[in-house]
């Protein structure tokens, strides 16, 4: 007979391995393109699959000062600080503002076209390309 205490004590695992190993797929999926944008930079990749340190990689390669990771806590202000990062990181490398725009609502996409097209690190305070131009 199936009562509803036999539910509630049912230890049935319902997480298992499974959810870990689709947890660390997705994290390696995400911080893969992070991985080239470091080796592009000069930084050493294995940083990107570090959880925090990654950021604060980041903004180096921005040339924005590390304690910016604290105004990652900080709501609303996040936001505005990470539209500045990608508009740095877009830039260091040769793109301009569609290409932030594309960073922030595309993160993902944009990071992997970042780490795989030809462009190069030109460093933090490097001035978009203009359109039409090419390097």
């Amino acid at each position: 007979m199936h009562t509803l205490l036999a539910a509630a004590t049912d230890t049935t695992p319902t997480f298992g391995p499974g959810l870990f190993i689709g947890y660390l797929v997705g994290y390696v999926i995400g911080a893969l393109p992070l991985f080239g944008i470091f080796n592009k930079a000069g930084e050493a990749g294995w940083q990107a699959f570090v959880p925090i340190w990654n950021a604060i990689v980041l903004l180096k390669i921005t040339g924005k000062p590390a304690w910016w990771i604290v105004l990652y806590l900080i709501p609303i202000v996040n936001i505005v600080i990470t539209v500045i990062v990608l508009h740095a990181l877009s830039t260091s490398f040769g793109h301009g503002a569609g290409f932030t725009a594309g960073l922030f609502f595309l993160s993902l996409i944009f990071l992997y076209i970042l780490w795989l097209d030809g462009s190069t690190y030109r460093g933090a305070g490097a001035q978009a390309q203009p359109a039409g131009a090419y390097a």
